[in-house]
């Protein structure tokens, strides 16, 4: 191994643990929002929906792998920047969205199916993209990766606080909107000082081993943020919808990330400083793209004539 897959973060079990709560915490807030209508309302638009999907999901991990053969990082490194462009869209992408002056609801709608279909996605496509690579496979295969362990694990971290949080939202409306925003504040703050609380003791890591990752992290997630917004103008969508996707395409749910790297990979240093770097940076690069974005007009989308 190289000497930064020797590297482990202090990430203790009880720390991994607090980890998971922490993030079925952030879900189970997520859903409480979430209303049947919601998902009526994205079949509405199901082109623009299928091409934000197909640019997290397939686009995305495709890019992500070629981009990977250009470069040639070390393969714990190389596994991280797979993992992170496998799992399913970070939900403050809807709060990016918005303040770009983009189409929030389809970016809810995205961010929503993007995480249903993670529980599948991710695994697969980690599983399929690395078996391609030697170096990856290998490595894939000195921790005996079982792919439907995996699907297992991220169906339970993901579908069961969504799926109860849509069942509380279903049955009990009023007290899910009474709970909600209290609930998805307090949980998105106990997940920025669990973060912070990470970094703080892994600082001295990060400042040895960063700057292998600093600069790789950010060129990928400005590709991918770029890929997003040009394969939807490729599509045509209104410049609304482009934002929208561009977000949910370069915004990642790195919180799951950091946990499959502890539950199936022991914490391997490349995986693990790939994707905690990828959490800090990506709110950076979407606070600043959405900045940039909420000073210029989206071009409104073309009125089509009616015969």
């Amino acid at each position: 191994m190289a000497d930064i897959d020797l590297v482990r973060l202090n990430f203790n079990p009880q720390a991994q643990l607090g980890l998971n709560l922490v993030l079925a915490l952030v879900m189970f807030g997520i859903a409480l929002d979430l209303k049947l209508d919601d998902f009526k309302a994205a079949l509405r638009t199901p082109r623009a929906l299928a091409i934000g999907l197909v640019s997290h999901h397939l686009l995305f991990p495709a890019f992500t792998f070629g981009l990977i053969q250009l470069l040639r990082p070390q393969p714990s490194i190389a596994l991280g920047m797979l993992l992170v462009s496998s799992c399913p869209a970070g939900h403050i992408s809807n709060f990016f969205t918005h303040r770009a002056r983009g189409n929030a609801a389809l970016s809810v709608s995205i961010s929503t199916l993007s995480t249903l279909g993670a529980i599948v996605a991710t695994p697969l496509n980690v599983a399929f993209w690395a078996s391609l690579d030697g170096p990856m496979s290998a490595l894939l295969r000195s921790f005996s990766l079982d792919p439907l362990q995996m699907l297992i694990d991220v169906a339970i971290l993901l579908g069961v606080p969504l799926a109860a949080g849509l069942t509380i939202s279903h049955r009990w409306p009023a007290l899910a909107k009474k709970a909600h925003g209290p609930l998805r504040s307090f949980s998105l703050v106990v997940f920025v000082v669990f973060v912070a609380a990470a970094l703080a003791l892994n600082w001295g890591i990060f400042r040895e081993w960063g700057q292998r990752v600093v600069a790789l992290v950010l060129v990928h997630n400005a590709l991918a943020l770029t890929l997003g917004y040009l394969f939807a103008r490729a599509a045509r969508l209104p410049e609304r919808d482009r934002r929208a996707v561009a977000f949910e395409t370069g915004i990642q749910n790195s919180g799951l990330g950091l946990v499959l790297v502890f539950n199936f990979f022991g914490g391997l240093g490349g995986m693990a400083i790939v994707t905690a770097w990828w959490g800090i940076w990506h709110i950076i690069a979407g606070l600043s793209l959405s900045t940039w974005w909420m000073k210029r007009d989206p071009a409104p989308a073309p009125v089509r004539a009616t015969p």
